[in-house]
């Protein structure tokens, strides 16, 4: 039986992926470039307007000033975000630290800028003169706020429409309990460590789909801030997740962590080819090439003791 074709939008993500972070690169210098061309001419505008002409290059130093130093910042605030994700259930927490990151946003987009400007000014023999610091720092702030509001609405847009079109995933059901398991709240004499969950399927919800995909199909994972990226038969889908909460549902003697942000399947491992200074890199049996830090080689050893499992006391005697 045919397959239907998949839909344009999932076409266009494929595509998509391996220039992604190009492109999200090239997405934010054409906005800054745009600001700061767009704010030059109004700016020269407004002081022709009111009588107060200045030679071109001193609105365009503002300007080119003052986004430059917004992009300089962009990565520390895509990677604050990141960590400190707005959403619903987290809103409470990450609305503080926003408000407390807006200010050093300011700060820094303030020292970066008139360090620039002064800079250029010392050049052509020139003072650049600031102003009264309370001033400045409030006109400013009342400018850089709304600018971090808007490149945080920008990455959460992005988020969500990247969700949509990569597909979200979650855990489907867990494993059974075991039979003749004591009743919930009584604690069994004789029952051991409980053992955690173990899921075999996941609901991935993509555009208009939903879909099964199952745990045994896993190759590798990986962390991505707040989730962790399932990597499935050349695709990949996002489980909200650490990697490490995430690693304590997997089978053990089939997943293995072998980098601070990366696990594999090891049914799925090709090879293993040593580096320099004892790390590692490991090519799966799709081609695809996962790190390995040389502080978890010990669990690609097969002669190495079962991960997560304490030897057993000596016997003093």
């Amino acid at each position: 039986m045919l397959q239907p074709p998949p839909p344009p939008e999932q076409i266009w993500f494929e595509r998509y992926q391996p220039v992604r972070r190009q492109a999200e690169v090239a997405f934010w210098v054409f906005v800054l470039v745009l600001q700061a061309v767009a704010n030059t001419v109004v700016v020269s505008l407004d002081l022709a307007r009111v009588g107060r002409p200045l030679p071109w290059w001193q609105p365009a130093l503002w300007e080119v000033s003052s986004n430059l130093a917004i992009g300089l910042l962009l990565p520390a605030v895509v990677a604050f975000e990141r960590r400190h994700p707005l959403r619903w259930g987290t809103l409470r927490s990450a609305l503080p630290r926003h408000f407390a990151a807006s200010v050093m946003f300011c700060a820094f987009h303030v020292l970066l800028m008139f360090g620039m400007r002064q800079a250029a000014y010392a050049l052509v023999g020139e003072t650049y003169i600031l102003g009264a610091m309370p001033q400045v720092l409030f006109y400013e702030y009342l400018k850089d706020v709304r600018t971090y509001v808007l490149i945080l609405a920008a990455l959460v847009s992005y988020r969500l429409v990247m969700l949509r079109l990569q597909g979200e995933a979650r855990v489907l059901d867990a494993a059974p309990e075991p039979a003749g398991e004591a009743p919930a709240g009584i604690p069994s004499p004789t029952a051991g460590p409980a053992e955690p969950a173990r899921p075999e399927r996941f609901l991935v919800r993509q555009l208009r789909k939903e879909f099964l995909i199952a745990a045994a199909d896993i190759e590798w994972l990986q962390a991505q801030g707040n989730y962790v990226a399932l990597n499935v038969n050349g695709h990949v889908y996002l489980l909200r997740s650490t990697l490490a909460d995430f690693m304590e549902k997997l089978d053990p003697a089939k997943f293995a962590r072998i980098h601070r942000s990366h696990a594999v399947h090891l049914d799925r491992v090709a090879e293993i080819e040593p580096l320099e200074g004892g790390d590692a890199r490991i090519r799966m049996k799709s081609g695809a090439l996962v790190p390995c830090s040389r502080r978890y080689r010990g669990a690609l050893d097969p002669s190495a003791p079962p991960r997560n499992v304490q030897p057993a006391p000596s016997d003093s005697r």
